[in-house]
């Protein structure tokens, strides 16, 4: 069999080469999480499609499209309460909830309430997507009597 026949073979992978990546936050048990899907179509591509699932099992799971941005950006994770969630990645602002899972809105600005603590960021960390929760604060230890 000649190189010349083998060639579209040999190309397949590249020209079909994409990763898809996911983290989750496990809000109290993996029953109740945030999960965020990074999708990039081709190697090449500077951008991927972001895609945040919302679960709370075995009431609901939704999944909800975030849209394109850099493969590097990373989506800030705010808790207003109410199992509300809002995400903020670059520029643009979301907020989601776990009870129904299906609300889900872009927002135009920070709430008049505010955002909420934040809870963690998924973000790359040697080329793959992870979720690195805020530290928690550690109480100060009882004065010696």
């Amino acid at each position: 069999m000649s190189l010349f026949r083998l060639l579209p073979l040999l190309l397949l992978p590249v020209l079909v080469a994409c990763s898809d990546q996911r983290a989750s936050f496990q809000i109290q048990t993996s029953d109740h999480a945030l999960s965020l899907i990074r999708e990039q179509r081709f190697f090449w591509e500077k951008k991927a499609e972001y895609t945040i699932v919302a679960a709370h099992m075995p009431d609901c799971m939704r999944r909800h499209k975030m849209g394109s941005a850099s493969m590097n950006a990373k989506v800030e994770v705010y808790s207003p309460g109410n199992n509300a969630w809002i995400l903020k990645q670059g520029n643009q602002m979301y907020v989601l909830e776990t009870r129904t899972c299906e609300g889900f809105a872009k927002l135009d600005e920070v709430p008049p309430e505010g955002t909420g603590p934040l809870v963690g960021t998924f973000q790359s960390k040697n080329e793959m997507i992870e979720f690195v929760p805020v530290p928690k604060a550690e109480t100060p230890a009882a004065p010696a009597r």
